[in-house]
């Protein structure tokens, strides 16, 4: 298990656990170092500003209030991010209500999923590019995936842990939405 350790040689779990610990100042230490990352991400979904600096401010008073909970054992990385996906989520559902479906054919047929890659640095700049031509066209069920791997370099398990699927749908919802983003921006090739 990869834990991020800051500067002074402090994991973001052992920070954690100085929180939990009574050490509150602490918790900024865990602002800093997630708030331009998720700021990033929260503006992949959420374009007016005033909103997304809502939903960033929204995303660490939650973590902060439910710290006591997290399993310091676990990796903080993902469990910040899934605070962050269910307020975005929950902001999108507000802001235009999507159909729900109970049935999820990537999540019942896995069997399409493709291996985690290692890809150059030159494929995954390409990627990000064709992620930022075409983010808008795509639904939420599959950028938010490319976003979480190509921006913010989470790994497959991470993913699958923040957006709560399992692994192999994790792939799935890759390699659709890379086959998606092509099928976009070949027209303007």
């Amino acid at each position: 298990m990869t834990h991020s350790i800051s500067a002074q040689g402090h994991t973001d779990e052992a920070i954690a656990e100085r929180v939990q610990a009574g050490e509150t100042e602490r918790f900024g230490e865990l602002v800093e170092r997630y708030e331009a990352k998720l700021r990033r991400y929260i503006r992949r979904f959420v374009s007016d500003g005033e909103d997304s600096r809502d939903l960033l401010q929204d995303v660490f008073m939650k973590a902060y209030t439910n710290l006591r909970g997290f399993d310091t054992d676990r990796r903080f990385s993902p469990w910040i991010y899934r605070i962050a996906h269910n307020e975005v989520v929950n902001f999108l559902k507000r802001k235009r209500p999507e159909p729900f479906s109970l049935f999820d054919m990537d999540t019942l047929f896995p069997h399409l999923a493709a291996a985690e890659t290692a890809e150059g640095p030159a494929a995954r700049t390409e990627m990000r590019q064709l992620i930022d031509r075409s983010l808008d066209q795509l639904s939420v069920k599959y950028r938010e995936p490319l976003i979480l791997f190509y921006f913010d370099e989470l790994d497959y398990q991470a993913i699958a842990d923040v957006l709560e699927i399992p692994v192999a749908t994790v792939g799935v919802r890759l390699r659709r939405g890379r086959l998606m983003l092509r099928k976009f921006v070949e027209p303007f090739q």
